[in-house]
């Protein structure tokens, strides 16, 4: 039986790990992740676990006992510095080699931080993106407190309502015209810019940031246009980026990630990726998707192809995000939408994306027949009529008959 090493123990690794056991892989498996904490779950962290409403038992993905039970070796808190592609073994911080017949890289993303020329190192600046993270900001959400946040998108937008609701003062600042502007349609901007607006968050679009200020700590940011914003803190929500730092120095091919075939597989025969870090051939380009659906579901399909099975990935992309007292729900991918239909019914609203008549994507803001129909549609290459989509009175059962 073949010796099996996982690098990075997030969702994808801790699938990808446990589907190869489930699948009946006899070797050895080694899932290495650098965070002290076992296995867990990232999304809860920017919500409920930073309002307090869950705690770190609820965010792991399994049991302690797991791992031993199932015979796969966690290394918690080990840092991996190298590849050695000739010698099959990975190299770790502490000195250690260990030796694999096949490697997965599930090495996740990382947070985009500012350059230290714009005050990005400066104490009190934060991001949100690991365990860690979560517990360095959670002291700073103090009612009345002032918080800056940088970006406009689900991050900073989640991390928003999170400090809304514990009662600072949140300003928002977004660079580009219109925050969710690389990611959703004008109408879903609007939306969510209102909804924000009602629970007290001063939003600022356009407006480009010039620097954090503060003498070893934050106090404040100067904006292009000369004004000025005094904080508290600062929680930057400006993206994230593949972990391709070990693929790199290793050799392997990056695009958009560490590049793999449609089954998972780098030009390395013996190395494979899946997850955030990894884009995969779809619709003649190099799609990387960042969601744990479909971290989960990559990772299962690459322990299936490691063991030989040889089937292509095909994405059926959804995401969520959670806000207030809203949960967004979106299928598909709204990528060169040409049209936008526009569902109210009652309190439930739900935008459709359209492309050359094709149904591409949904956005459901509190609407979840919304999003679980469009989902089937999608899966199904159906199209529904515009028309009868923005009809409250349409069923939207009838839709898929």
């Amino acid at each position: 039986m073949s010796d099996i090493v996982v690098i990075g123990a997030g969702q994808a690794g801790a699938a990808l790990a446990a589907k190869l056991r489930a699948l009946g892989h006899g070797g050895r498996i080694a899932l290495i992740g650098a965070e002290p904490a076992a296995p867990y779950q990232r999304p809860p962290l920017s919500k409920a676990y930073l309002l307090g409403e869950i705690g770190l038992d609820r965010l792991t993905l399994r049991a302690d006992d797991f791992w031993a039970e199932q015979g796969i070796d966690l290394r918690p808190a080990t840092r991996v510095t190298g590849i050695d592609r000739a010698g099959k073994r990975v190299l770790t911080e502490a000195g250690e080699t260990i030796p694999y017949d096949m490697l997965a890289l599930t090495t996740g993303s990382v947070p985009r931080r500012l350059p230290a020329a714009m005050g990005g190192d400066l104490a009190g600046v934060h991001t949100m993106r690991s365990l860690a993270d979560a517990d360095a900001l959670a002291p700073e959400l103090v009612a009345g407190r002032r918080v800056l946040i940088v970006g406009g998108g689900y991050i900073g937008l989640e991390a928003a309502a999170v400090a809304a609701k514990r009662g600072l003062e949140v300003t928002l600042v977004e660079a580009a015209p219109r925050i969710l502007g690389r990611v959703a349609a004008p109408e879903t901007s609007d939306w969510f810019r209102a909804l924000h607006l009602g629970h007290g968050v001063r939003i600022m679009e356009g407006a480009a940031l010039s620097r954090l200020t503060g003498d070893g700590r934050v106090s404040g940011a100067d904006l292009a246009d000369g004004s000025r914003i005094e904080a508290d803190f600062v929680i930057v929500g400006i993206g994230i980026a593949p972990d391709t730092a070990l693929a790199e120095a290793a050799g392997l091919a990056l695009d958009n990630g560490i590049r793999t075939d449609a089954q998972g597989r780098t030009p390395d025969p013996a190395i494979w990726a899946a997850g955030d870090c990894a884009s995969f051939p779809w619709e003649g380009a190099q799609l990387r998707l960042e969601s744990v659906p479909h971290a989960i579901d990559m990772a299962e399909l690459v322990a299936e192809n490691m063991l030989g099975a040889g089937r292509d990935y095909v994405p059926a992309p959804w995401f969520w995000s959670d806000q207030y007292d809203v949960k967004l729900q979106i299928a598909g991918l709204n990528t060169g939408y040409d049209r936008v239909v526009v569902r109210q019914a009652g309190a439930a609203r739900s935008h459709w994306y359209y492309r050359a008549g094709r149904l591409i994507s949904v956005d459901a803001m509190n609407d979840p027949r919304a999003f679980m129909t469009a989902r089937r549609l999608l899966a199904m290459g159906r199209s529904p009529d515009p028309q009868a989509v923005a009809d409250p009175e349409t069923d939207l059962k009838a839709l898929l008959a």
